[in-house]
């Protein structure tokens, strides 16, 4: 009989955030595989918890998520457990998961600290949706992709950020964004744990002021959805119809279901579009 693969969360800062279920799991499989042996052996011997362990991290994750998995398909029951936080969330994790499932491994993954979710929780802005980010890639292109898809993101975003690199993002966002709605959260869980609620403007005149010190999350207000849907209808409204129902055509969109898409584009009637196609 298979193993079981337990996703165990860990502290984010606070011994105390462990649950009683993850402290048991530990204590219960075969075998830990950690981002950082000797991180997590603090962690182990602070709750007493004897385990073999071996290390899985972002160099080894695919090779060693094979082994893995060899390991779970032979009996062996495993955790997996991230220097902190929730494992697979921004995290090799994620492989060792993939690999597992897809070899028929069942999953089990252990509710526990999440920096992404406790920030989101205290930012004081929108939560019912949100989109996260992490890090922002360190790639130069591929960030000022990511970064631009933002302008047009309705939801809460949050990303995470080291102080050496804050200053810099903040600028980046501000460049691209505009002015935001912004709440920073710092050291989160741990004795300074601070919640900064300004915008994006006020946060980079703090942080030229003063150096950052400690890890962030930044929670960011989306953009504004009805200015969003004016600035698009503008764009429209400066094209004629004709070229507006080629947007969709060329993308294999049939004619009556382009007219309803450019009318709700351009808030006017399926039969204002269609009077307008006639006098061409």
């Amino acid at each position: 009989m298979a193993g079981t693969l337990y996703v165990c969360p860990t502290p984010i800062g606070n011994l105390e955030d462990i649950t009683f279920r993850v402290i048991n799991t530990l204590k219960d499989v075969d075998m830990i595989a950690a981002e950082d042996t000797r991180h997590t052996l603090k962690l182990l011997n602070h709750f007493d918890i004897h385990k073999p362990m071996t290390s899985y991290h972002e160099h080894n994750k695919i090779e060693k998520a094979e082994k893995l998995v060899e390991k779970l398909l032979d009996g062996v029951n495993i955790a997996i457990v991230t220097d902190a936080g929730t494992p697979a969330i921004s995290d090799p994790g994620e492989e060792l998961v993939r690999q597992a499932v897809a070899a028929g491994i069942t999953v089990t993954s252990l509710p526990g600290a999440c920096a992404c979710i406790t920030a989101l929780t205290m930012s004081a802005l929108p939560t019912r949706r949100f989109a996260f980010e992490a890090f922002l890639p360190a790639d130069r292109k591929e960030r000022r992709q990511v970064i631009a898809r933002l302008k047009t993101e309705i939801r809460t975003t949050v990303i995470y950020e080291a102080p050496h690199h804050l200053l810099k993002t903040l600028k980046e966002l501000y460049a691209e964004l505009g002015n935001r709605q912004l709440t920073l959260c710092r050291e989160i869980t741990k004795k300074h744990e601070e919640c900064i609620y300004t915008d994006i403007e006020g946060a980079i005149s703090l942080y030229e002021n003063e150096p950052p010190r400690g890890e962030y999350v930044l929670v960011l207000g989306g953009c504004d959805e009805e200015k969003l849907l004016s600035d698009s209808r503008e764009e429209f409204l400066a094209m004629s119809v004709n070229e507006h129902m080629r947007i969709y055509t060329d993308k294999g969109v049939d004619r009556k279901e382009a007219m309803k898409l450019v009318a709700k584009d351009r808030g006017v009637s399926k039969r204002d579009i269609y009077n307008e196609l006639l006098k061409d």
